[in-house]
């Protein structure tokens, strides 16, 4: 019997939404290895009614749906549909791998025969009219875009004169202390526009710039002004229009869930406790706002107001306060409207209510069309992916699922291609495209040094990444292979003299940033798929426009034999017909 209670769908979401403004695709989950075939009814849904008798009804000329992914459950169809009125009625007629067949519809199950209830236009899923303000609108340069991560404290120091009191000298090889600084800052980053435009990428995502006392900034003490141990707005708007003139957007941090406890708000809070006028920016369970120390200058077990994590330093906003809104729009919009930002990069997104991101988005946008917002969320994301929130998160569950099978071993190749495949269908295709992918950043382990210095394997897994859908990013130093534990250790200042095998890895990092940037197109727009060879290898491909760019990545720790067609455009340990451990070859035919 067919396993009916595993078929699913749902209307206007990432299972029915308008790709383009004249297409939409829709997509229906069955158990795995359950359906063999599916096709979709669809049409105009009053033509049931007023074309009755002058047109076949459309549920007779059935379209078949393509099966696109699979996960370790279930098995995923697509197909792509217009419709000329802008309205579509649609069911599935399904095919089980025992023969037997039903209609789903948004009634339930029908049989195939029940020509009384399939002429009855009320039976089917809707999309009542395509309505295109409604879209998720995707900007388009983000799927074209290589982002390089840069920590301000740790690029480069350009400006010796406005080092922090106690800057530690400049070395790569050391180990950060939490609270060192080693005085980066927008001098540096403007010296070395040039060896990001030679290294092809053409994002620039800054950890925050905003004056705080510590050297993360994420405690915001001024939102409106430039550290002053990073430069001023002056040299910042140098920096972007620099940026710019190569082709490189820029993505500021925004920390809007919680500020500073040395901003002039919390400490007016500090000072009038609830007769501050700022008494109701702040979620302050008990007044007067206190906590313990502890030896972890970031640790407190009692705070009597909200704060990010236990830190006592970072109290959190109320963003549900209408001038705590008009308060961090003001700011969000002046960053746009002064020094021509292209993205912001949400900090703690999830934690901060969705009333508050749809005025973000509307205001930012209504500035720039093609804003992109980026939200800091680890989970799943849908509530925030419906094309008033975010452009795309983090995209910290996928990038996962690849270092757990590449780097930590935890995962097989069949078990990271479940999971992969399960998180692509948890968004639409557009969203898919627009999801930063990290292997590396400020918050982990440096990937050299999770991959136990094995650079082939890092390699290995970058060259796998780049191939998936959204928009990958390199954080400051991986590019010259430089190596890091957990916070702080990964935030190393970054090596200026690189030795042979920190300029080869280098030029590695060129080759593959030119290949993603040289098929941006096919590996956002093209079909994906998704295959492990008898012999163990990985193959991802997408295919599109009559073309199938293909990797093939040998994850096994044994030697490989097999045979590629088309032109070799990226290769590791490739010799004839042999494909080494951590090696891979990437192919276009």
């Amino acid at each position: 019997m067919m396993n009916l209670a595993a078929i699913y769908h749902r209307p206007e979401s990432e299972m029915a939404f308008l790709y383009d403004s004249q297409t939409m695709h829709i997509r229906l989950r069955t158990a795995e290895d359950d359906v063999k075939a599916v096709q979709l009814l669809h049409g105009d849904p009053y033509s049931l009614r007023s074309l009755a008798g002058i047109k076949p009804p459309f549920y007779t000329k059935p379209t078949p749906m393509k099966k696109i992914l699979s996960d370790d459950l279930y098995d995923y169809w697509q197909i792509a549909v217009t419709e000329p009125k802008k309205r579509l009625a649609y069911a599935f007629d399904i095919t089980g791998a025992d023969g037997t067949r039903t209609v789903y519809t948004d009634r339930g199950y029908l049989q195939p025969d029940d020509h009384a209830a399939l002429n009855d236009l009320n039976t089917y899923f809707r999309m009542p009219f395509f309505q295109e303000i409604d879209m998720f609108h995707a900007p388009e340069w983000v799927k074209k875009t290589v982002w390089y991560q840069i920590f301000p404290d740790r690029f480069a120091n350009g400006d010796q004169s406005n080092d922090p009191a106690g800057t530690k000298k400049w070395n790569a090889n050391d180990h950060p202390g939490r609270q060192d600084f080693y005085g980066g800052d927008l001098q540096g980053v403007l010296d070395h526009l040039d060896h990001l435009q030679a290294l092809g990428v053409n994002g620039i995502y800054f950890n925050p710039l905003f004056k705080a006392p510590s050297n993360h900034k994420y405690d915001t003490e001024d939102y409106y002004q430039i550290d002053p141990h990073f430069g001023d707005a002056a040299l910042f708007k140098e920096v972007v229009a620099q940026a710019h003139k190569r082709g490189i957007k820029v993505m500021l941090d925004a920390v809007f869930n919680h500020i500073g406890d040395k901003s002039p708000q919390w400490q007016d809070v500090l000072k009038n406790g609830q007769n501050s006028k700022y008494a109701d920016w702040f979620h302050v369970n008990k007044f007067p706002a206190t906590y313990t120390p502890t030896k972890n200058f970031e640790f407190t077990p009692d705070a009597t107001y909200d704060t990010f994590d236990y830190t006592p330093h970072m109290p959190k906003l109320n963003t549900a306060n209408p001038a705590v809104q008009d308060y961090l729009l003001g700011i969000a919009k002046y960053w746009i409207e002064e020094f021509d930002i292209d993205a912001w990069r949400l900090d703690v997104a999830n934690e901060i209510d969705h009333h508050f991101w749809k005025r973000f988005h509307q205001e930012t946008t209504a500035l720039k069309p093609d804003f992109y917002i980026l939200g800091e969320i680890w989970h799943t994301s849908q509530a925030w992916l419906n094309g008033d929130e975010f452009s795309g998160v983090m995209n910290y569950s996928y990038t996962g699922a690849i270092l757990d099978h590449f780097i930590n071993h935890r995962l097989s190749a069949e078990r990271m291609i479940d999971q992969l495949s399960n998180q692509l269908m948890k968004y639409r295709d557009q969203t898919n495209q627009m999801m930063f992918n990290v292997l590396d950043s400020h918050d982990t382990a440096r990937i050299m040094t999770q991959a136990h210095d094995n650079r082939d394997l890092v390699k290995q897994t970058f060259a796998f990444t780049f191939l998936q859908p959204g928009t990958p990013s390199i954080y400051y130093g991986t590019e010259y292979g430089m190596d890091g534990d957990n916070d702080p250790d990964c935030r190393k200042p970054m090596n200026w003299a690189p030795d042979d095998d920190a300029q080869e890895m280098l030029a590695y990092f060129k080759k593959l940033v030119a290949l993603r940037r040289d098929y941006a197109d096919l590996i956002a727009g093209g079909t994906i798929a998704f295959n492990v060879l008898p012999i163990g290898v990985v193959e991802v491909s997408r295919t599109g426009a009559g073309k199938v760019l293909k990797g093939l990545f040998n994850t096994t720790g044994a030697p490989a034999e097999l045979a590629t067609r088309g032109q070799l455009l990226l290769s590791q340990g490739m010799q004839g017909h042999q494909l080494a451990p951590d090696g891979f070859a990437i192919t276009i035919e």
